[in-house]
């Protein structure tokens, strides 16, 4: 006998099931080797003591092995029903074979496989380099499959119904052979076998092993053995495990890292910041202040999608500049100046400007181009570049579910230093609350249009204590007492009064009087006529007169400033006269105070400037513990990001306590849905049509979630004007706003009622019963609610109208839709439409929530045209969705990638887009 035995000879000697069984049948083997070749004996090492003979039947191997199984398969049963058996030689280590070449067959870590159908073969395969694990039984993992078809034979062409060739030789790359420790049951596993008979691949049973080998081989094989598995670990990781650790990791490294600078930020603040502040003190003078804007200017377009341009303003006598821009204030007849102690009511008719002219005075961002200067200066004459300026728009925007103490405490933790003790904040804003007269309110909520509050005066008064409990240094108030009877308007002008003539803290008041009515109200204090105009008749108040001179000029002239184009000048008054006179106001258009600069360029008096960068601070006097008064010196907000999001998170927790209504809704919504969609998809089959119901019953979940995610834009778009208004009086930063808003939406309305539903939808629908596919199903559930979530926030974000957010919402969920898989398939979409699936996050969460199910090992069992098949899920999932069965980390890291970019944009959107302009 020859030194090497051919391939056909070995698998024809497993085929004829010489497969050894005992040890005394592999020494009579062994002898008749060593007989028909003589010195075969010689070529063992002399130095091994136990050389033995035994056969070995487990499926590990020691040196190199043969094994034997019968292939049974439904579907391949229903096709070929005769008898299938695969025969495998293994080499692990050809030189401990007792005759290599006889015993052992090609190089080590070799695998040669033979298909026989009916004793006859039908194809054979070999592999290398393979490994062998042995942790449980015996598993080979081989590289480099090659299989090659016999043809004319029954699965090669034999049968030209059914031609396998080129599917067999086709079979390529990795290979794994996993035999157990129990039974005689293994697994021939190959990537597009695993996708016709299921995760497990081609299942073999009742196997043989034998294989002939030297005792010492079997006895340092085990002690090696030994001492690696006690040093061994568990399984490796795979790289989408590792990467998906490493970004939560990462995530998880970054928030902690945050919030560990805040707490850091926010100890050094309360230690080091001043223990009071005081307000008042700064008087305001400005000359030569214009405002024009572009004449094709619409509010449509004020917003995300609107191009503002910069030019100057070069005729004043024309109301349509060279350049496009429509004047509204005339720089030519402007200037004016209000001292500690002062009012100013500015009066005119409607559409005279004098919101325009408060706007600018105040430093509001103006959606025009304005010119002039703005200057405040302290007591003693000196320019103070950064003062507190306190405004009070017409409309009263407040958050409906608080109280006015309650809402006088949240703008105190906010906008007073928070080195002040909280005992010294409250008795401010008791004080606060005394002096507008609204003790008697303190505790009742405020509310709204549809929910009964207080009243509208009332409302007006915490608008203006908002304001008074920040120590704003000057106060400037739009129309404060538009829209109000007599009485509480009267009551307002009181207040204002008493806060502008106060002893200790005597404070500029600028306010625009849109209707003056009866003896009362703002009284200006000399009138000078100019022009021939008769002076005011006797018995007729002095205000409804000046409207009456106004509004006639408006007919014949153009209105630029306050009154009309005719001049009006109004002499300064003193904090003693106004007491005096228990007037409410100063005059209008004072002359301009000495040194007062004008902005200039190339010469020209005017220049148009943006209004935020007219130089207004946030500075206050405070006493230290010595008595002394020092400057205290401020960013633009007054209080750490830390403070910020726990003020604005206490107050979003006590909304929710207080309005229940959103949450109780999604709550008992989501529970009858999930009752409902469970029963639609109650326990589905393994059957093909069974499997296409999971896939949709995964689909609807998916497709519910964008759509009731929806409600987020709209919570957004219904607290837009109140946050606008905060934002603007520097109340706190946006992000710190985004943080609380995203945290008390996303999980009390967003992810507890989705994971309520989902919950009950999945155990009801019998998808995998395991525990470990269960929270990787929840786990995709939730990443594909935040980043719909997200999505929603950004077009609240980008849009002004929610009208126009809303439907971009519903039209972004059915583009999902269509592109998820589900009603077409990927691969059909011409190739330039195809491409936006990638972009589609319902496509990746269906996906990964797909293969999560199919990877449980599920099988469709089922009947066609009276055939029994068994066919692993995964391959209907590519057949039939385009669905790679190995995706669910990439998707989870994709829709990690969509959280990341929706919250980027989403804070972009909100610091540059979601800001006043008026």
């Amino acid at each position: 006998m020859s030194g090497v035995i051919s391939r056909v000879a070995l698998v024809k000697m497993v085929g004829l099931e010489l497969v050894c069984t005992t040890s005394d049948a592999c020494q009579s083997g062994f002898n008749s080797v060593q007989s028909s070749t003589p010195g075969i004996a010689s070529t063992l090492p002399s130095q091994f003591q136990n050389q033995t003979m035994v056969c070995n039947t487990q499926p590990r191997v020691f040196a190199a092995s043969q094994m034997s199984c019968d292939v049974i398969n439904p579907t391949l049963q229903a096709v070929f029903p005769l008898q299938s058996v695969l025969n495998i030689g293994r080499t692990l280590n050809s030189s401990l074979s007792p005759v290599p070449g006889a015993t052992s067959f090609g190089q080590n870590g070799t695998i040669y496989a033979q298909l026989m159908y009916s004793g006859v073969e039908q194809f054979f395969c070999t592999a290398t380099p393979c490994v062998q694990d042995v942790s449980d039984g015996s598993n080979w993992k081989c590289q480099n499959l090659e299989c090659t078809c016999k043809p004319n034979t029954t699965f090669c062409g034999g049968n030209p119904k059914l031609d396998l060739t080129s599917i067999i030789n086709g079979l390529d790359g990795e290979l794994d052979i996993n035999c157990g420790n129990s039974g005689g049951k293994c697994f021939f596993q190959q990537t597009v076998l695993d996708s016709l008979f299921g995760g497990n691949g081609l299942g073999l049973t009742g196997c043989k092993f034998g294989e002939c080998v030297r005792q010492f081989a079997i006895d340092d094989a085990l002690q090696v053995n030994s001492t690696s598995t006690q040093s061994s670990g568990g399984k490796e990781l795979s790289g989408g495990v590792i990467a998906g650790l490493a970004v939560v990791g990462s995530l998880l490294f970054i928030a902690i890292a945050l919030l560990v600078i805040g707490k850091i930020l926010q100890i050094q603040a309360r230690r080091n910041g001043p223990t009071s502040v005081q307000r008042g003190g700064i008087g305001v003078r400005w000359e030569n202040i214009g405002y024009a804007v572009p004449s094709n200017y619409s509010s449509f377009g004020s917003g995300f999608l609107s191009l503002r341009r910069r030019a100057k303003v070069k005729d004043a006598e024309d109301d349509r500049t060279p350049d496009g821009f429509k004047m509204l204030l005339d720089p030519s007849t402007s200037k004016g100046t209000v001292k500690p102690g002062e009012m100013l009511a500015i009066l005119g008719p409607s559409g005279a400007g004098k919101t325009t002219l408060i706007d600018i005075i105040a430093g509001k961002r103006k959606i025009g181009k304005v010119s002039g200067t703005v200057e405040f200066f302290d007591r003693n004459g000196n320019v103070v570049k950064k003062p507190r300026i306190g405004f009070v728009d017409q409309v009263d925007t407040l958050p409906p579910t608080l109280t006015p103490r309650e809402y006088f405490m949240f703008v105190a933790d906010l906008r007073l230093p928070e080195s002040i003790p909280k005992a010294v904040k409250e008795e401010r804003v008791s004080r606060v609350l005394v002096q507008l007269g609204l003790d008697h309110v303190a505790d009742v909520r405020i509310g709204d249009g549809e929910r009964r509050g207080i009243s509208g005066g009332e409302m007006r008064r915490v608008s203006l204590g908002c304001e008074l409990v920040a120590g704003c240094d000057v106060i400037v108030l739009d129309e404060p007492t538009s829209g109000l009877d007599s009485v509480s308007a009267s009551k307002v002008a009181n207040v204002l009064h008493s806060i502008a003539t106060d002893p200790e803290n005597p404070t500029a008041v600028i306010a625009s009087i849109h209707q003056p009515n009866g003896p009362g109200g703002f009284t200006p204090v000399q009138i000078l006529t100019a022009q021939g105009e008769a002076p005011c008749p006797d018995g007729y108040n002095i205000a409804d007169w000046l409207l009456d001179v106004a509004s006639e000029q408006q007919t014949n002239n153009r209105t630029r400033v306050v009154t009309s184009s005719r001049e009006m000048e109004i002499h300064e008054q003193s904090g003693s006269e106004l007491l005096n006179r228990r007037a409410t106001g100063s005059g209008m258009l004072a002359p301009p105070a000495p040194g007062a600069a004008a902005i200039a360029e190339g010469g020209s008096q005017e220049k148009l400037v943006d209004p935020a960068k007219i130089e207004r601070d946030n500075s206050v006097t405070s006493g230290n513990s010595k008595g002394r008064n020092q400057k205290w010196s401020e960013g633009l907000y007054a209080t750490t990001y830390m403070t910020q999001f726990e003020v604005l998170a206490r107050r979003e927790w006590l909304n929710l306590k207080r309005d229940r209504s959103l949450f109780i809704t999604h709550f008992i919504i989501s529970g009858i849905l999930g009752v409902f969609v469970g029963g639609l998809y109650f326990k589905t089959g393994i059957t093909i049509a069974g499997f296409q119901a999971r896939v949709g019953c995964l689909f609807f979940l998916g497709a519910l979630i964008a759509f009731t995610t929806i409600s987020a834009l709209y919570n957004l778009v219904e607290v837009r004007r109140l946050f606008l208004r905060e934002r603007a009086s520097a109340y706190y930063s946006p992000v710190a706003w985004l943080f609380s808003r995203v945290i008390f939406d996303l999980i009390p309305l967003r992810l507890i009622p989705t994971l309520v539903l989902c919950t009950i939808v999945y155990w009801m629908a019998g998808l995998s019963h395991n525990a470990a596919h269960f929270f990787k199903f929840l786990l995709i559930i939730v990443l594909y609610a935040i980043g719909m979530t997200l999505w929603n926030f950004l077009l609240a974000c980008t849009f002004r109208n929610g009208g126009i957010a809303i439907l971009f919402s519903a039209l972004t969920a059915l583009y999902q839709q269509t592109y998820a898989g589900f009603f077409v398939h990927l691969t059909s979409i011409p190739p330039v439409l195809r491409w936006l699936q990638w972009i589609c996050p319902l496509k990746y969460a269906l996906e990964a929530l797909s293969v999560n199910e199919v990877n449980s090992n599920l099988m469709i069992v089922d009947t066609l045209q009276g055939v029994p098949i068994s066919i692993s899920a995964s391959l209907l999932l590519q057949v039939l969705f385009g669905f790679g069965a190995n995706e669910y980390y990439r998707d989870v890291l994709v829709l990690f990638a969509f959280i990341a970019g929706f919250g980027i944009l989403v804070i972009l959107a909100v610091w540059y887009n979601v800001r006043e302009r008026r």
